[in-house]
């Protein structure tokens, strides 16, 4: 493989005599001769329109049931749950990102072919008419490659980038059991899906990524691949390599492009990460997400009294204020926290304990009794060490995080990481080349579906996407990126915002 920096030369160079030109509609061949040598099932077509609310672009959930290999995949109906691309697209985005004319180009996809599990995957856009430029996505949660369709790759395929994504190099999930009240004894990494009050509590899946050979490690390790694969296929389809890369993803996905900045300065010109997971050895998700889990069942029995004990513990952990909603007779119909109680704290924590810890009982000593620090043993700091974001990054790179995230609390992830970055700049940030800012979302949280059920809350994808276009301005002409700061209910981000530094308040009715 070529030198990024001597293949960046060369993409300048070419683009120099070029920019400006569209192509003729691509074609499948050049991009598949390369990809011989690199990948497995590879398949190649061009689209009218490579924008992704559509059934060919984004490929129907469980439409693939077997490894790369052809082996079948585990659990319930051929390992129903591994691969839910349609889904996927909509857990990190509010919906498909509008713009007006199709976009048209190719799609292709396929599995990394040294992956031994089988299980690493991608996708690539590349648009007819090219702006010489490339955006690699992350992807949340244990979700596909395709993950990123409606925030990222429908916002800038049309502005004429080429767009790769990933899978981590994992599947999603397969199911261990639909009816089980007790974790399955055949399966001591199972998780549940939901605590033992929700409609989903006896349904168990096995995470993928909890499997011995597929390490955290390998989130970076797939970015990184995935943005040296994307360049050398853009190279097979336009002739010359991308002049920019840009680095884009949202929650584990925004942890991807943290460390992409820290790690690979070589392949990426900068950075967005939205709602990024923070990971130190003493500081991460399986430090905050007990307290939350202990505490709620109590919050519940005091009638969801924010005054409660188990409210103010919660509170106390850097937890956002619960937003409750009663009918007329006091009844609570709607509860910000219950829904992360049910749908993401324990199954997250889970995960997590399975990943880095799993020698401890999971569901009979009880997540919400996990002392991450007290079982700090020299095994479980060197995997989270293994992991950890440094802080150090080497190109720009731009966070923006909702003040109202239960998942990721913005005191103990984003923040924490800015904490992180200062502290390895030592206060000197504002005179280093690689510029980091944090964009804090009044009233944003990590689940865009969730403001349309609580309208106090606030989207952060639209802020998102305009973080990455003063990113490239930052870059490519030099304009100023505007300082850090607390962007007020449906507000901007501004060069000279009302409140910079920290939101004042988590929440703001």
């Amino acid at each position: 493989m070529r030198n990024a920096t001597l293949e960046r030369a060369a993409g300048v160079l070419a683009l120099m005599t070029w920019a400006g030109s569209a192509f003729a509609a691509l074609d499948c061949a050049n991009v598949e001769r390369f990809l011989a040598a690199n990948a497995t099932g590879v398949s190649c077509f061009h689209s009218d329109d490579l924008r992704t609310a559509n059934p060919v672009t984004t490929p129907p959930d469980n439409s693939i049931t077997t490894f790369a290999d052809g082996t079948t995949l585990p659990g319930f109906a051929a390992g129903f749950g591994s691969f839910t691309p349609t889904k996927d697209r909509g857990v990190i985005s509010n919906g498909p990102t509008a713009t007006p004319t199709p976009v048209p180009g190719l799609q292709v996809e396929g599995w990394f072919a040294d992956d031994p599990s089988g299980q690493a995957r991608f996708v690539l856009r590349f648009p007819d008419d090219w702006n010489g430029k490339l955006v690699v996505a992350g992807a949340s949660g244990t979700r596909s490659e395709f993950n990123g369709d409606w925030a990222w790759s429908d916002y800038v395929l049309p502005k004429g980038y080429a767009y790769a994504s990933q899978n981590k190099g994992v599947l999603n999930f397969w199911i261990a059991s639909l009816s089980s009240l007790v974790q399955p004894t055949a399966d001591p990494l199972a998780c549940r899906v939901n605590p033992p009050t929700g409609a989903l509590s006896k349904l168990w899946v096995h995470f993928y990524d909890d499997d011995p050979q597929k390490p955290f490690t390998q989130w970076t390790q797939y970015m990184l691949q995935t943005a040296s694969l994307a360049r050398q296929a853009a190279k097979a389809a336009y002739h010359h390599y991308p002049m920019r890369t840009y680095a884009v993803g949202t929650s584990n996905g925004g942890y991807q492009v943290r460390r992409a900045m820290e790690t690979a300065p070589d392949l990426f010109d900068g950075g967005v990460d939205w709602e990024g997971t923070y990971i130190s050895p003493t500081e991460n998700i399986l430090v905050d997400l007990p307290p939350a889990i202990r505490n709620f069942p109590d919050y519940v029995a005091a009638n969801y009294d924010p005054h409660s004990t188990a409210a103010q513990n919660i509170l106390a952990a850097g937890y956002p204020p619960d937003i409750v909603q009663r009918d007329g007779s006091g009844n609570v119909t709607a509860s910000l926290w219950h829904n992360y109680y049910i749908d993401f704290w324990e199954v997250t924590a889970c995960q997590w304990q399975e990943r880095f810890d799993p020698a401890y009982a999971t569901y009979t000593a009880g997540l919400g009794n996990y002392d991450y620090l007290a079982r700090l043993t020299p095994a479980v700091f060197a995997g989270m060490a293994a992991v950890a974001t440094t802080g150090k990054i080497k190109k720009p790179l731009i966070t923006v995080a909702g003040t109202m995230d239960a998942l990721l609390p913005i005191k103990r992830e984003a923040r924490a990481y800015q904490a992180a970055v200062d502290a390895s700049r030592k206060g000197n940030n504002a005179e280093r080349s690689a510029q980091y800012r944090l964009y804090e979302v009044q009233n944003g949280n990590h689940i865009e579906a969730y403001a349309k059920v609580f309208p106090e809350l606030r989207l952060i994808q639209p802020y998102a996407q305009q973080a990455f276009d003063l990113l490239v301005a930052h870059v490519e002409t030099k304009a100023t990126l505007p300082p850090s700061q607390c962007i007020p209910k449906d507000g901007t981000i501004a060069q000279f915002p009302s409140e910079t530094g920290h939101c004042a308040s988590l929440y703001q009715p």
